[in-house]
C-alpha cells in the first residue's frame, strides 16, 4: 500500500460500536463482526495510506472552541465502564502530529470558528476502537479534533468546510459516532426507531441533492423518531463535520446493518470518491 499525499482522500463518518469491542472476546465482540468487517475494508477501498487521520470523535466535546489534540504522543481515555479488567489498560500507539494540529487550527481560525489546541488529551474509545480495526500496526498518525457542545450542525458543517483542504493533502477526516445512540434503548427495543431514522439517513444522504442534504441535516431533529434515535446528539455530530468536508460530493453507504447488537439498525458512510 502506498503513500499518497496527492490525491483527494474521501471522508467518513464511521459507527464506532459499544465501548473497548475490539480488545475483547467472546459474545460481546461476536456483536461487531460486520461491523469490524466495514473498519477493516477501508483501507484496502481508499488503497493508499493516508499520510495522517483527523478525527472526530462523538466523545469529546469542548463549550468554547475546537480543540485539536497536539500531543506528539497521545495517552488513553477510558471513557467507559463494566468492562473487563484488561480493556482498561490497553494503548493505541499511534503517534500524534502537532504540525497537524497546528494546520487544523490555523483552517478553522481562517474560517472565522473558535480553535485551540490541547497538548494533554488523548484517543477516547471513539477514535481508538476505529483505528484499531482499520490500521492494527497503529503507523498512522492521528488527530483527533474536539466537536463544540452546543452540538449546532450548521457549525459542524461549517467545521467541515474549513477543513476540506486537508483531503488534498493526504489526510483522512473520520467523524465517530452512531448512526443510532440511545443507550437506554438498545436492542430489541430499538428496532422501530432506528430503523424510521436509518431510512431518514439513507434517504437525506444518497438520494438528496448536495443543498438539500445540508439542509436536511440542518433540520435532523424533524426526521422520523429523531430524538427516540438521538435523545442526545453527540454521536451524530461527527457526521456534519464529515458532510461539509466533502459536502457538494456524493455518499455511499459502507456499513448497513438492520439488527446491531440485537435490534439496532446501523449505519456508516463515505463522503467523496474514491483515490483514483
Amino acid at each position: 500500500m502506498s503513500t499518497n499525499t496527492t490525491s483527494r482522500l474521501p471522508a467518513y463518518f464511521l459507527s464506532h460500536g459499544g465501548g473497548p469491542w475490539p480488545y475483547m472476546d467472546g459474545p460481546f465482540r461476536a456483536h461487531f463482526t460486520q461491523l469490524e468487517a466495514s473498519l477493516k475494508a477501508i483501507p484496502q477501498e481508499l488503497g493508499v495510506k493516508p499520510k495522517a487521520v483527523l478525527m472526530i470523535s462523538g466523545h469529546w466535546e469542548e463549550r468554547d472552541s475546537f480543540a485539536a489534540m497536539a500531543s506528539a504522543k497521545p495517552p488513553m481515555v477510558y471513557d467507559y465502564g463494566g468492562f473487563p479488567a484488561h480493556t482498561y489498560s490497553v494503548v493505541y500507539p499511534a503517534p500524534g502530529d502537532p504540525a497537524l494540529a497546528e494546520r487544523v487550527r490555523g483552517l478553522i481560525a481562517a474560517a472565522g470558528l473558535p480553535a485551540s489546541l490541547d497538548a494533554e488529551r488523548g484517543y477516547d474509545h471513539g477514535a481508538f476502537t476505529t483505528m484499531f480495526p482499520m490500521y492494527p500496526d497503529a503507523d498512522v498518525p492521528v488527530v483527533q479534533l474536539s466537536m463544540l457542545s452546543n452540538y449546532d450542525p450548521e457549525t459542524h458543517l461549517a467545521l467541515g468546510r474549513a477543513l476540506a483542504p486537508l483531503r488534498d493533502e493526504g489526510v483522512l477526516i473520520v467523524g465517530s459516532g452512531l448512526s443510532y445512540h440511545n443507550l437506554r434503548a438498545f436492542g430489541p427495543g430499538a428496532k422501530s426507531a432506528s430503523s424510521q431514522f436509518d431510512a431518514w439517513l439513507q434517504d437525506a444522504l444518497l438520494k438528496a441533492s448536495p443543498a438539500e442534504r445540508s439542509e436536511l441535516l440542518r433540520h435532523w431533529s424533524d426526521a422520523p423518531a429523531a430524538r427516540q434515535a438521538h435523545p442526545r446528539e453527540d454521536h451524530l455530530i461527527p457526521l456534519m463535520v464529515a458532510v461539509g468536508a466533502a459536502e457538494s460530493e456524493a455518499a455511499t453507504c459502507i456499513y448497513h446493518e438492520p439488527d446491531f447488537m440485537g435490534g439496532v439498525t446501523a449505519s456508516s458512510f463515505r463522503f467523496g470518491a474514491l483515490p483514483a
